[in-house]
């Protein structure tokens, strides 16, 4: 798909349909994964590692180029309701997260127990909401309290993810120290809840027409022919200049999937631990610590997009 600038392409048609065939070839690699040598299946794990992680930062981006772009949707429309709407679910999304990490003492610091690690985390999770509003709302930054709150929201769920993938025999793991395995409807529910969060980051970053796709990319599905010409003597040539350029790149749309299906591999398997609750989806302590990097990149991102106009005041950021 490298290279498909428009519908005249024959990858296109390869692209959009040939759903037989794509069928009958995944089912052919699943079968053939039976009969590879195991370092090959050792190799693909360590490095959907890295491909999960690059998936992980794409859908940072994802978060906080969603944030920017309701927030300056609102205020573009100029009217006081919407001013009102921005305050109204700023505010509503600082209480949620700020009570969200209440619950997180209660949940995963129970009494009688030293969770100093847990309370780290929890109180570096408000420490974080906190710092976004005073950040975005200094003069000198011109931001706004709607992506801090939403981002604060969003830490504070990422915190949650973390503790709640603590082994389950962990004391400070209030929430499932006293089961030992989880039910087949709960797992049912959560992997079909992390599918559905993998599906949809990898469909809005592989077909994203703003800054996620490559810059050689088109950025629309073309309000003007990608050829002109006014005089066309063959059909074929007219064909041709009445070209639409494709809508999105679609070598980077197969590039994402490839990075969610690396994530997925590490979900399922525990990111390649069989120490920790091997038969668990998602726990251990590496899912611990995956969690908590995700959430302190994030934390960094999205400072560093509120900051980076005045440390770069020549240039433009969108």
């Amino acid at each position: 798909m490298i290279g498909v600038k428009d519908q005249n392409d024959r990858r296109d048609s390869w692209h959009h349909g040939g759903w037989v065939a794509k069928m009958v070839i995944w089912v052919l690699l699943i079968i053939l994964m039976f009969f590879v040598p195991n370092v090959v299946i050792s190799i693909y794990g360590t490095l959907s590692k890295f491909g999960a992680g690059l998936f992980l930062l794409v859908q940072v981006i994802i978060l906080l180029d969603f944030t920017h772009s309701w927030n300056d949707a609102w205020v573009e429309k100029d009217e006081q309701k919407w001013y009102i709407a921005l305050l109204a679910v700023s505010i509503g999304c600082y209480l949620l997260a700020f009570t969200f990490s209440g619950i997180l003492f209660i949940w995963f610091n129970p009494s009688g127990n030293d969770c100093g690690l847990n309370i780290f985390f929890i109180v570096m999770t408000m420490i974080l909401a906190f710092s976004f509003a005073v950040i975005a709302l200094h003069p000198r930054v011109n931001g706004s309290l709607l992506p801090a709150s939403v981002i604060s929201l969003y830490c504070a769920y990422v915190c949650y993810t973390g503790l709640s993938s603590e082994p389950r025999d962990y004391a400070c793991n209030g929430l499932h120290n006293k089961s030992k395995a989880v039910s087949t409807s709960t797992l049912i529910l959560g992997m079909l809840t992390t599918v559905l969060s993998v599906l949809y980051s990898a469909v809005r970053a592989g077909s994203s027409t703003t800054f996620l796709s490559p810059p050689s990319s088109p950025k629309s599905g073309g309000k003007k022919p990608l050829l002109e010409s006014e005089d066309t003597e063959s059909g074929k040539e007219k064909k041709e200049a009445e070209a639409k350029p494709v809508s999105y790149s679609y070598t980077f749309f197969h590039l994402i999937f490839a990075l969610a299906s690396m994530y997925s591999a590490m979900l399922l398997s525990g990111w390649t631990s069989s120490s920790d609750s091997s038969d668990m989806i998602d726990v251990g302590w590496t899912s611990v610590w995956v969690r908590i990097c995700t959430e302190w990149v994030t934390a960094l991102l999205y400072v560093w997009s509120l900051l980076a106009p005045l440390f770069f005041p020549d240039r433009e950021f969108f």
